[in-house]
């Protein structure tokens, strides 16, 4: 016993195990690959070959967690070129490839539901973008305002893409509520002015994602994952520190099984009233342990991982880091070397199986791609 504790002591927080409570659903660690735009699915909404390859890779890596990209559940929901959609029975088989080719290796497939609202162009879908309110939020286009009937088709088109990820095999979807997109724009007081049940208050603003989730649990089973992202501030929806702290403490009453809070670098943080914190430090405040959490943000080494988790989070995910390494969760074992930081050859991005669209894609983070 003595000689188990002492390896456990020497291992890092993030490679501990943990059981959720619903269904007691076993994470072989607490490395999660999180959902990330690559653009390597087919433009009719079908899964393709190297979208799996990719997540795939970061299975065999090792992680814990591995999220899908983010899946419209509308076809008028498609936010850009290559994204893959869960708005029709007809994308389970793709979708049963996917959670297959995760599971196999030990983790958990989470799919991340969304629908882009306002930033969905309208040069993909043919319509004017929909959101909870007539604004102008992203790229000058302006949204028109959903009515009742298209709220609650929308919350039934979430429950329903739950469904079909449930049977095709994932264990869980992820609702994105953060980065701008519409569940986000109904939280935020710059894109919901709206004056009847579905807008003005802040319990008003809430009752869209509250709907979603429970929508979600109507059409799924009860070991079913259920989480969702959210953004700590965020200047397009108008939402402040304030505004998250009300939704994450609203959140205590949603029946879910983790919260993601998506901080963009975890190092940052903001004031309220006399007092500073960092942005997970917050929500983990807030949450006052109702749900597992999940930070990302600018994670890269060990020690970030360990510091998001000394934070109050139970899981860290990386993105760009789980882009140029696979295997991310080797580096966090004792005595290995920090992970190389980009430029990445695009032969390096390959081995890492990135299509070459996929890497094509990355050029648009500066300094990422480099040249071979």
């Amino acid at each position: 016993m003595m000689s188990v504790v002492r390896v456990l002591g020497c291992m890092h927080p993030a490679l501990q195990p943990f059981v959720f409570k619903r269904g007691g659903i076993k994470v072989q660690n607490r490395c999660v690959l999180a959902a990330m735009t690559n653009k390597q699915s087919h433009e009719n909404g079908v899964v393709s070959d190297d979208e799996v390859r990719w997540l795939e890779a970061r299975a065999k890596g090792g992680f814990g967690i591995v999220c899908t990209a983010a899946t419209h559940v509308e076809l008028d929901g498609k936010g850009w070129n290559g994204a893959f959609g869960t708005f029709s029975d007809d994308f389970i088989p793709g979708l049963r490839k996917m959670a297959k080719s995760i599971k196999t290796h030990g983790a958990l497939a989470i799919a991340q539901l969304f629908h882009g609202g306002v930033r969905a162009p309208e040069d993909l879908t043919n319509v004017q973008p929909k959101s909870a309110s007539v604004h102008t939020v992203a790229h000058d286009v302006t949204s028109r305002a959903m009515d009742e009937a298209e709220i609650l088709a929308t919350i039934r088109a979430f429950g329903e893409a739950a469904r079909r990820c449930e049977e095709a095999g994932f264990d869980g979807v992820e609702l994105h509520g953060a980065h701008g997109y519409l569940i986000s724009q109904f939280l935020g007081p710059k894109s919901n002015f709206r004056a009847d049940a579905w807008g003005g208050s802040a319990p008003a603003r809430h009752r869209f994602l509250a709907s979603i989730v429970n929508e979600v649990r109507r059409q799924t089973t009860a070991k079913f994952l259920l989480g969702v992202r959210l953004s700590p501030i965020q200047a397009a929806t108008g939402t402040t520190l304030e505004h998250s702290k009300l939704t994450v403490e609203a959140s205590q009453d949603w029946d879910l099984d983790f919260l993601h809070i998506s901080c963009w670098d975890i190092t940052e943080g903001a004031s309220m009233g006399e007092r500073h914190q960092r942005f997970t430090e917050w929500c983990a405040e807030w949450n006052a342990g109702r749900h597992p959490l999940i930070t990302t943000g600018g994670i890269w080494t060990a020690k970030d991982a360990e510091n998001g988790m000394a934070q109050g989070a139970d899981f860290v995910g990386v993105a760009r880091a789980g882009i140029g390494h696979h295997n991310w969760p080797a580096c966090l074992q004792e005595g290995a070397t920090a992970p190389p930081r980009p430029p990445f050859s695009r032969s390096h991005l390959s081995h890492q199986a990135l299509s070459p669209t996929f890497i094509e894609y990355m050029r648009r983070w500066d300094g990422f791609v480099g040249e071979d």
